[in-house]
């Protein structure tokens, strides 16, 4: 990383926050937040100190691992890839309000271990302020395990950090919002690997499409239906042939049975909407 050049005010606040630690292992998705992150806390420590760990797994969109293998690779970063059984963690399959929680540490978790094998005390994770606003119970877990929130502590909201990635010059500004694949099952329901293969599937077909901004969302426990969600603009589009048909085709060889269009649109966290029906 080029140390030397101008960077935004806010930035080098962020950068700041991290210099102190000295060496650090960042959690890494690929998204936006933890793109920032790793990238700071390069010009912060130095890429010789610091590594970016992605889990591989089910509830993990295959096009973000290899996004994520790509920006690493790009910047100079080292990049490690653990395997992760989600399914495996008790309770997890049985999709409880508080499933992010379990996941999370247990993810963390693993990454703790990680770091302490390669003589690192700290780990870094890409929550923002506005993360603190909505229903995450995997941020327990965050707080619990001494994970370090740098976007947090510098006050950075997600607006700033998409802005600050623009400035930087850096692909990934506007990338869609990232969510783990069991975000598209109903709490309650079930999370198998089929479903969660089926919803990964499906959306792909759709971002192949040209909609990046979408969600599949999974109902049913035997006879599945998909529920597409996007962006107000683009419904109709959606709807109108050939691609209506072709979606339609495609859903029902992935094993859906109905194939349902969402007019209220995308909403980031709409099933947390229904966690009130779970009281």
């Amino acid at each position: 990383m080029n140390t030397k050049r101008t960077v935004p005010a806010v930035f080098q606040k962020l950068i700041d926050v991290i210099r102190p630690y000295g060496k650090a292992v960042v959690a890494f998705s690929g998204g936006v937040d933890s793109s920032l992150l790793a990238y700071a806390a390069a010009e912060a420590l130095g890429c010789e100190n610091v590594i970016c760990v992605t889990a591989r797994a089910l509830s993990f969109p295959e096009r973000e691992l290899k996004e994520s293998v790509i920006f690493c690779e790009r910047h100079g970063l080292r990049h490690e890839i653990l395997d992760f059984d989600e399914l495996g963690i008790e309770g997890f399959a049985q999709n409880p309000p508080d499933r992010c929680y379990l996941c999370k540490r247990a993810l963390l978790t693993k990454f703790k271990a990680f770091a302490e094998r390669e003589g690192i005390e700290t780990v870094l994770e890409g929550s923002n302020t506005d993360d603190h606003g909505d229903y995450r119970p995997g941020m327990r877990a965050v707080r619990e395990l001494g994970i370090l929130s740098p976007l947090t502590e510098a006050g950075l909201t997600k607006e700033d950090v998409r802005s600050i990635l623009k400035e930087l010059d850096l692909a990934v500004w506007d990338k869609p919002p990232l969510a783990c694949l069991a975000t598209r099952i109903p709490y309650g329901e079930e999370v198998t690997a089929k479903k969660l293969e089926m919803v990964d599937r499906a959306e792909q077909y759709l971002f192949d499409k040209g909609y990046e901004q979408v969600r599949v969302r999974i109902h049913g426990t035997r006879n599945y239906t998909a529920r597409i969600e996007t962006l107000p603009e683009n419904l109709t589009s959606l709807a109108e042939e050939p691609l209506r048909g072709d979606i339609y085709k495609y859903f029902k060889s992935l094993g859906f049975s109905w194939v349902a269009l969402d007019l209220t649109g995308y909403q980031m966290g709409s099933m947390n909407e229904a966690l009130k029906d779970l009281e």
